[in-house]
């Protein structure tokens, strides 16, 4: 979701040079990318990059994260800096009196953008990016022949268990589907995945057989997707994709919902729900125990 400040500073700051610093564990989200001059990454703390930092002596350092480990590096190399501006205590404010009116109705990149702003960078309306090699691209047909004709990206994976959909929605969702499904997510999810295939037919998982961008090619070819508040759905959105947007405890409202997707897309939530937004991330488990925010949702509507 930042990859729209990368791509208009590059493109609108003249002779402009963009490095990005993240963790090694993100470096495939943007290693491909063309606007990126520079990608500096770090395994466990922001020290292992500071002395290839201090060498570039940069005009500007962009903030996006604003926590503590960014401001430690601004503080070390010392240049002018623009800072993203959070609203912790507006998404506090609305977990803790469930009124969502206290958020601002603005999507995070906007946000982003905002804080270029100052630099005459603007918005150039052309959503997320996401660049693959063609060595990231996966042959849909080693997975199955099945899907030549169309399937659909299900994601099953999640951060935290109560943004996961549900086994049992899982299996409601699959039985309705006309066209074959690929059940996605990482190691940790193939077991979930396998109890959906039991009770289902012409689905496949593929929950940690492939890469980030493997999984991106995946997603890029899928006639539509079905995710709850994932990065794979983000990665649908860069790819203009139809997704179908399932929200359990976290709310559309803090700002993450899909960002220019293609028209037909969804957000399927349970509104009113008085324990709703029970936190702006996740727990392990439904604080309530019942778990209405996802066991409720209707996804008969999950049809393109």
């Amino acid at each position: 979701m930042t990859t729209p400040v990368i791509r208009c500073c590059k493109q609108q700051l003249a002779n402009a040079e963009v490095h990005v610093v993240t963790k090694s564990s993100f470096r495939s989200v943007l290693q491909n990318n063309p606007y990126v001059s520079k990608l500096i990454t770090f395994d466990k703390d922001i020290d292992e990059a500071y002395a290839a930092l201090k060498k570039e002596n940069y005009d500007v350092v962009i903030d996006l994260h604003n926590n503590l480990r960014s401001r430690r590096l601004k503080l070390s190399l010392g240049k002018k800096s623009f800072t993203f501006k959070k609203l912790n205590v507006r998404k506090l404010l609305t977990v803790t009196f469930k009124n969502k009116n206290i958020l601002p109705d603005v999507h995070i990149v906007q946000r982003y953008l905002k804080t270029v702003e100052s630099l005459a960078v603007k918005d150039d309306g052309k959503g997320l990016d996401y660049f693959l090699s063609e060595s990231d691209k996966v042959n849909t047909n080693a997975i199955s022949p099945n899907l030549s004709n169309g399937f659909v990206a299900l994601v099953v994976g999640g951060s935290y268990f109560t943004k996961k959909i549900p086994v049992n929605k899982l299996i409601e969702i699959c039985n309705a589907s006309k066209l074959p499904l690929v059940l996605m997510g990482g190691k940790e999810d193939h077991e979930i995945a396998e109890q959906v295939i039991a009770k289902t037919t012409n689905t496949f998982n593929v929950c940690g057989k492939f890469s980030l961008n493997q999984s991106a090619s995946i997603i890029q070819q899928a006639a539509y997707v079905i995710s709850s508040d994932t990065g794979l759905m983000h990665i649908a959105s860069a790819f203009n994709k139809i997704i179908f947007s399932l929200w359990g405890n976290t709310i559309p409202e803090f700002g993450m919902y899909p960002y220019k997707p293609d028209p037909k897309s969804k957000i399927l939530e349970v509104e009113n729900l008085k324990c709703r937004p029970c936190s702006k991330l996740g727990y392990g488990k439904c604080p309530k125990g019942h778990f209405k925010c996802m066991n409720e949702i209707e996804v008969k509507e999950i049809k393109a």
